[in-house]
């Protein structure tokens, strides 16, 4: 069995369902685990934004869009040499990953008969799903049943932790800053299993944009702020809750988060998310910044 992932989250639950040694294709994002990259073939590149900022990023990103640009490019010469029996692609975004549409075109060009599997998740449940999904595809469905379960019960310990909990306090989640986006997909399903309610979000939906006047009216109302800027790791949300905080000057609560760790890939580690939640909003748990890849933000003075 050789498998190309041409997604990060796809790559996590590759690993996860012990077949790493069988993975032989990822992309230029895939970095968890540490090892993701080693020894295999990057298959995908992408555009080049370190060092830019939200603003320059998203100007950059519709600039190629409007262009008609490719965002992700498949190494077809790489993508060869691997010669998969089972690729892992989507179509959720086009900003977010390469479509399964190229990946078709590659294997018909290349007359490779491998298997493609789409996954397009738009719930935290049909991101559990698509753990299965990828199990069956690859001949081990019996580890995709057992590692749904185990996360599955994880989710229900949150559940029995928050039973007797007297509030659900309400949660402001912005996946960007600069312009800002609101929280959509699976993200609200976060919040919602964590014991509070999502403020302005569109469970199931995309992420949508809104205006900073919007948003400081969500935000003067809401029990705590969470930003999650897609893309980005803790230090990096920090920066941009500051800016968030001062801009709107908070009064809730405002926490960053290590948003490609916990939030916006949907893997296995989207659990680890609501637990982490919970634990800021409920207490159900110590929270330790440094393991949690949490930050809380002073409010302003």
């Amino acid at each position: 069995m050789r498998i190309v992932s041409l997604l990060p989250s796809a790559t996590e639950i590759v690993f996860a369902l012990g077949l790493g040694d069988h993975l032989v294709g990822v992309t230029f994002e895939c970095d968890h685990p540490a090892e993701a990259r080693t020894g295999r073939h990057i298959v995908v590149g992408g555009l080049d934004t370190h060092g830019l900022t939200p603003a320059a990023i998203d100007e950059l990103v519709r600039a190629k869009v409007a262009a008609g640009d490719d965002l992700y490019v498949l190494d077809e010469a790489l993508f060869a040499q691997c010669a998969p029996d089972v690729v892992l692609t989507q179509d959720l975004c086009r900003v977010c990953a390469l479509p399964s549409g190229e990946v078709d075109a590659a294997l018909a060009h290349l007359g490779c008969s491998a298997d493609v599997i789409t996954l397009d998740p738009h719930t935290l449940a049909e991101v559990l799903a698509t753990i299965a999904t990828i199990a069956e595809a690859c001949g081990v469905a019996e580890r995709g049943a057992a590692l749904t379960a185990a996360l599955h019960e994880r989710l229900d310990a949150v559940q029995r932790a928050l039973a007797d909990r007297s509030s659900s306090p309400q949660v402001l989640v912005v996946e960007w800053v600069d312009p800002p986006f609101l929280a959509g997909h699976w993200v609200p399903d976060l919040v919602t299993h964590a014991g509070g309610v999502p403020v302005l979000a569109h469970p199931g939906g995309r992420s949508v944009a809104t205006t900073w006047d919007e948003l400081g009216r969500a935000a003067a109302d809401v029990d705590m702020v969470l930003v999650a800027p897609c893309g980005f790791g803790v230090e990096a949300a920090v920066e941009q809750a500051t800016v968030l905080r001062d801009r709107l000057g908070c009064t809730a609560p405002v926490w960053a988060i290590d948003s490609n760790s916990l939030v916006v890939r949907p893997g296995p580690r989207l659990v680890e998310g609501v637990e982490t939640i919970a634990a800021i909003l409920h207490g159900i748990a110590p929270v330790d910044p440094a393991a949690a890849r949490l930050v809380s933000i002073a409010a302003t003075t």
